[in-house]
Formats: C-alpha cells, sequence, structure tokens
C-alpha cells in the first residue's frame, strides 16, 4: 500500500508522491518564543516528529524545516514587563523549548530559523509583492492585498465575501480591506527595528514563514504542517502571498494536527485549564504522555483528562513489564537457536505466532500508510504484547531454544516498530513501572476514584489538582519513613480538612473521598 495523506487542501486523502524521487521537503511552523510551551505544542511536534520519523522508515531523504518567531508582540510585552531585553527571552524559551522536546523525545529538524537571521529575505520578498501590485505601502507598514489574489480562502474552503462579512478584525482605515493583512510593520518607540526601504520596521507574521520555508526547501516543496488552528488566517495568508510571489504552487500537502481538550472543555489559560509540558512531566514520564498524544489519530480531538493519560501509562506498563520479563529471561541462561527461528520444538501456540510473525511489519505499515494511523498501531502492539505474554505463561519457553528464539524476534518487531513512534526508547530499568511506590498507594486507584466520585471530589478532576494531591500524599509517604509522625500527621489532617482520608494499613496508605 501506498502511502496516503490526508490534505487539507483538498479535503482528502491522496497518494503521497513527493516532487522529487526519494526526497522529501517538509516545513512545520514552530513557536512564538515568549513562554513556557503547553501539551498543545507537545501533541503538535511529536505529531510530526512520528511523519519525520516515518518518512525516513519508509526511505525517504527528509529535510525537515522547523521555525523560531523570535520577534513578535507578545515577546516584546514580556520583555517591557520583565524589564529584560528581548534577545534574553528568546534565547531564555528557546533554550526551554529545546528541554522539552528532549524530554519528550521529539528529534531536531535539519534546520530551526529564526525569523531575526532572515530580514533580507523577507525584504526582499515584500518588496516582489509590491512590484508585482499583491501589496501596497500605508506610511511605514506594507499590506498584503487579499483581493488580488482570487482563490484566496482556498485552503480554509471559505470565500472572500463570507470572510468579509463574518471579519472579526480591528478595523483600520488605511486598508482597502478589512482582510489585508500586514508583511511590514512600520516600529514603535523602543521596540527592535530594522531597517528597509520603507523605514525602520519588523515582519509581519506570515511573511516569515514564507521567506524561511522558500529559502530552505525551494519555492514549491511537497509538506507543510502545523496545528488547525494555523489553517486560517496564517497558513491561508502564507498560500497567498508565497503563490503571488512565485506563481507556483507552494506546498502541496497541507497537514494539521487536531486541537486538545481539557476535561472536555477547551484548554486556556481563562479557563484554568492550561498546562505547560513541564507541569506535566512532573506528573507523568515522558513516554507516557507521547503514548497517550499517539493514542488518537492526529486529526481527531483528544482530551487530556487524568484517567485517559492514566490508562495510558498503564498500557505503556504493559509493554515494558513484557520487555522486561523477556529481557530476564535471557539473562537468566535463556539461549536462542543461532540463525533465527526454526520450526522444530515449537507448540501448536508457537508455530501459530512463528506464521504470522510475517504479517505483523506489514500490518504496521498499512496503518501508518493510511495517513499515520498511529492509535491502530498501539493497538497492534497491545495484541502482540498479549500473544508473547501468553507464550510467557508458566515458563513455557524456559529452556526451549526455538521458542526463545521466536520470542527474541517477536519482541524485536515490536520494539522496532515501536522506535518509529518514538517508544522504547530506554532502558528497561529506566523506566518506572509503578507510580507512586514511595507513597504506598494506586494512583490508578485515586485517579478512578476522582473520575467516579461526586460533590467535593469534583474539584479533584484535572491533572493540576491531581498532581498537587499526588505530591502531598508522596510527602506524607515520606515522612512516614523518616519516621516523622508529626509531619505525617500534619498532612493527613491537612487533606482529612478538603475531604481526603487517608488510613495507613499493611498493605499500604488506603485513600478515600468524603462525600
Amino acid at each position: 500500500m501506498a502511502l496516503r495523506i490526508y490534505n487539507t487542501l483538498t479535503q482528502r486523502k491522496e497518494p503521497f508522491t513527493p516532487q522529487r524521487e526519494g526526497k522529501v521537503g517538509m516545513y512545520v511552523c514552530g513557536i512564538t518564543v515568549y513562554d513556557l510551551c503547553h501539551v498543545g505544542h507537545a501533541r503538535a511536534f511529536v505529531v510530526f516528529d512520528v511523519i519525520y520519523r516515518y518518512l525516513k522508515y519508509r526511505g525517504y531523504e527528509v529535510t525537515y524545516v522547523r521555525n523560531f518567531t523570535d520577534i513578535d508582540d507578545k515577546i516584546i510585552a514580556r520583555a517591557q514587563r520583565e524589564e529584560t531585553p528581548w534577545e534574553e527571552i528568546v534565547e531564555r524559551y528557546i533554550q526551554r523549548f529545546h528541554e522539552d522536546m528532549t524530554a519528550l523525545g521529539v528529534e531536531r529538524p535539519q534546520v530551526e530559523p529564526r525569523v531575526t537571521d532572515h530580514i533580507p529575505e523577507i525584504i526582499e520578498l515584500v518588496q516582489g509583492l509590491i512590484a508585482q501590485g499583491y501589496a501596497y505601502p500605508v506610511g511605514g507598514d506594507i499590506y498584503y492585498a487579499v483581493e488580488r489574489f482570487p482563490s484566496y480562502g482556498r485552503l480554509s474552503g471559505r470565500n472572500l465575501q463570507e470572510l468579509q462579512a463574518g471579519a472579526r478584525i480591528e478595523v483600520d482605515e488605511r486598508k482597502v480591506n478589512p482582510l489585508d493583512f500586514a508583511l511590514w510593520k512600520a516600529s514603535k518607540p523602543g521596540e527592535p527595528a530594522w531597517d528597509s526601504p520603507w523605514g525602520k520596521g519588523r515582519p509581519g507574521w506570515h511573511i516569515e514563514c514564507s521567506a524561511m520555508s522558500m529559502k530552505y526547501l525551494g519555492e514549491s516543496f511537497d509538506i507543510h504542517g502545523g496545528g488547525q488552528d494555523l489553517i486560517f488566517p496564517h497558513h491561508e495568508n502564507e498560500i497567498a502571498q508565497s503563490e503571488a510571489y512565485t506563481g507556483r504552487p507552494f506546498a502541496r500537502y497541507w497537514i494539521h494536527n487536531g486541537f486538545i481538550n481539557v476535561n472536555q472543555e477547551k484548554m486556556s489559560k481563562s479557563l484554568g485549564n492550561f498546562f505547560t509540558i513541564a507541569e506535566i512531566l512532573k506528573r507523568y514520564h515522558p513516554e507516557v504522555i507521547r503514548f497517550f498524544l499517539l493514542s488518537k489519530h492526529y486529526r481527531s480531538p483528544i482530551d487530556f483528562a487524568p484517567q485517559h493519560v492514566e490508562q495510558s501509562r498503564r498500557g505503556l506498563n504493559e509493554l515494558y513489564r513484557l520487555r522486561r520479563r523477556i529481557e530476564e529471561l535471557f539473562k537468566e541462561g535463556g539461549t536462542a537457536v543461532p540463525g533465527g527461528m526454526v520450526a522444530e520444538g515449537l507448540s501448536e501456540e508457537e508455530q501459530g505466532l512463528r506464521e504470522e510473525l510475517p504479517l505483523w511489519r506489514g500490518r504496521f505499515e498499512e496503518a501508518m500508510d493510511n495517513d499515520f494511523n498511529t492509535a491502530q498501531v498501539l493497538g497492534y502492539l497491545f495484541q502482540w504484547g498479549k500473544r508473547l505474554g501468553q507464550l510467557l505463561e508458566g515458563g513455557k519457553a524456559n529452556g526451549r531454544p526455538a521458542a526463545l528464539s521466536l520470542l527474541r524476534e517477536a519482541w524485536e518487531e515490536i520494539l522496532g516498530m515501536g522506535h518509529v513512534l518514538g517508544l522504547f526508547s530506554i532502558a528497561t530499568a529506566a523506566y518506572p513501572l509503578e507510580e507512586g511506590q514511595g507513597a504506598g498507594f494506586a494512583w490508578a486507584d485515586l485517579v478512578a476514584a476522582v473520575e467516579h466520585g461526586e460533590g467535593e471530589i469534583c474539584q479533584w478532576r484535572t491533572p493540576e489538582a491531581l498532581g498537587r494531591l499526588k505530591e502531598r500524599i508522596e510527602q506524607r509517604g515520606d515522612a512516614r519513613r523518616r519516621k516523622d509522625w508529626a509531619e505525617a500527621d500534619r498532612i493527613r489532617e491537612e487533606l482529612a480538612r478538603e475531604g481526603i482520608a487517608l488510613e495507613d494499613t499493611p498493605a499500604g496508605t488506603a485513600i478515600r473521598f468524603r462525600e
């Protein structure tokens, strides 16, 4: 099966045919570096990391470009608020971004261009649009004239008349059309600025991505990606200015990942359900987050709720436990048949697996070729892992080289497919198979109690609140191990006032919520 990609531009799945055989150019919109990244960013960059990995797995030579917007109103505002040079704000949050991405196992693109390093290219592009009649100056500002581009709205599926009728754009009487957007902004006192033919200023948001993508990938390239929130106006405007400038199609395949909701509500700072990557990594192992983000098809919305992340944790734990059992089996002296699998000495059940194993890779590729269906792949990994677990029951494979060889080759297949998704990247011993061991309680049980509880329990039904609760219970467990009974009692009494009862038992700490 050939790789098929859902193209936002055509609203259908299409066979993937790169412009140059064996080579792929991919541009993904990066972040504006004025704050910490949130879980929505995590989804976008994990999704495109998997796409990047799979294209390489398929044998393509991929040039992957992901930019940094390092000059913007929000960066300037933060610098002024903190009384800090804007350059320091930029460096701080680029560093934090790289730390987050490294933790999540996201591979770095070959090119990470910054806007401020590409001012000459941006100015040249703006000059070309003015010369061709697609842009016009107003004082020191330059605007793109959307009415000059007949197919404006094609990506987002809207026509210009509908957009004008529903425009919620601040009225600027200087613009010919309310939808006209800034290519270049005249500088204001005290703001960073660069010399241009129109006076000192800085680029608009949309023009920077056109300039950087075309510099590194050419005037027409294969894949342009980002979140669904970028379809309009950002990507729509990129197409308009790029194709007007070159007279050629800009990007052939447009890929957009879906939104993240928190407990079935849109994630936003105003709703108080906004979580940074750093915050969620304090509560969950990075591979758990990655597993969770890939558990739904990338175009579908995904609900970031404790019970869903916990489900992913349990699922990933099952696979790591299987890995540990197989590794321990070989450490204990298990010897496989040299040269791979043989049928001799296999049980009927094992023989069935041996015959099925060559089909696994094909099913994996079929799922990934179907618009990168990672959710289906994870389902396969569970299914196949369960098969291997059954073969390990009761020491069935012990002392049987043919069975051990089968187990090893089957697990290596699972491991290889997992690596394409960025999973199983750490040693088994380094992966925390148990949550909350020090506190003596089951995190899964706590999540379940919150999920199904009523009344005041609902106050704990967010990842942030559950994280705080978990931290306090673990602090009490640490106090008990230190025999600091006064501190342990203080935390228990504090939680009791909040409706949580802790009872110490020989099996650990039992938790219940007072109704």
